[in-house]
């Protein structure tokens, strides 16, 4: 099993301790209450979203392995929002809508929420949300702009694991990507194949309709739907001049090399990356497999 603690949770909390306590150490917490005075508390259920965005067309992803003739964040279907919804309500599946900017298409949602004065300089023009089915799973992985992220979940119950950009040596990271191996099944690894995860130190929780995670600048994680449901995220720019730099990186230069090389070698390149990153943690380590 991995070496999981509890996330902090408190019911409340000021911005001065949000910022001396958290943000400044770059610890996660939960806040239970945030969004209990907001109009989203009572209303943003899976039914409100499709009565209100029933009829508009949604990408959506599955955890299908990345393939080289997949482009950057390009989704494996499309579908309206109304009949995603009844699919989540009837079924498992594995389908799952990704930072997906719904209030640009819907402009009501904007007056169901508010923005939290927390200590953060939110970037208030990308309120994303994501949406997915029981057990469907996002890999485990970090974002390519080192946000400092607020992770809003509404109807139902998800999973998070998260760890720190310091336990990434242990993450078997894909080399040019924001991904481990996709092959890890995080919520029960195999540490005989996978030994390096047994030395990682991470956080779990689980989110209940209206509380709040916080995810600091670099943070690893892996969510599970536990039912069908679905998240806001609000993000704010790095602080850290180090992870600002990295984030500029990922995405003038990391990801449009990774595009050159799957268009140039094709599945080859995929594979590839998907050894060095077993070779490069194992010998980084010391571990002889």
């Amino acid at each position: 099993m991995l070496n999981l603690q509890e996330i902090p949770r408190v019911k409340t909390i000021s911005k001065e301790d949000f910022v001396n306590q958290y943000l400044k150490p770059q610890k996660p917490v939960v806040v239970e209450q945030l969004t209990a005075d907001w109009p989203a508390y009572e209303k943003w259920q899976l039914s409100y979203i499709s009565e209100i965005a029933g009829q508009k067309i949604v990408p959506l992803y599955d955890d299908r392995p990345v393939d080289h003739k997949d482009g950057f964040n390009e989704p494996h279907a499309k579908m309206k929002m109304s009949e995603y919804i009844s699919l989540l309500q009837r079924e498992p599946t594995n389908y799952r809508i990704f930072l997906y900017n719904l209030m640009k298409e819907v402009p009501s949602l904007r007056n169901d929420f508010r923005w939290p004065e927390i200590g953060l300089r939110l970037v208030k023009q990308l309120p994303m949300l994501f949406f997915g089915g029981e057990n469907s799973k996002v890999f485990m992985h970090f974002d390519i702009d080192y946000s400092n992220i607020l992770h809003f979940h509404f109807h139902g119950m998800k999973q998070c694991v998260l760890f720190a950009p310091d336990q990434t040596p242990y993450l078997y990271k894909v080399p040019h990507s924001l991904i481990s191996r996709e092959d890890i099944d995080f919520d029960n690894p195999d540490l005989d194949k996978w030994p390096a995860l047994g030395k990682a130190k991470g956080y779990i929780t689980h989110l209940n309709h209206g509380e709040m995670l916080y995810m600091p600048e670099g943070y690893w994680h892996y969510m599970k739907y536990l039912t069908p449901g679905f998240s806001m995220s609000l993000r704010a720019f790095p602080r850290r001049l180090s992870n600002l730099v990295k984030a500029a990186y990922n995405v003038f230069v990391m990801r449009h090399f990774d595009n050159f090389m799957r268009k140039r070698k094709g599945q080859i390149w995929i594979d590839e990356k998907n050894e060095r990153a077993v070779m490069d943690t194992h010998k980084r380590l010391g571990i002889v497999k």
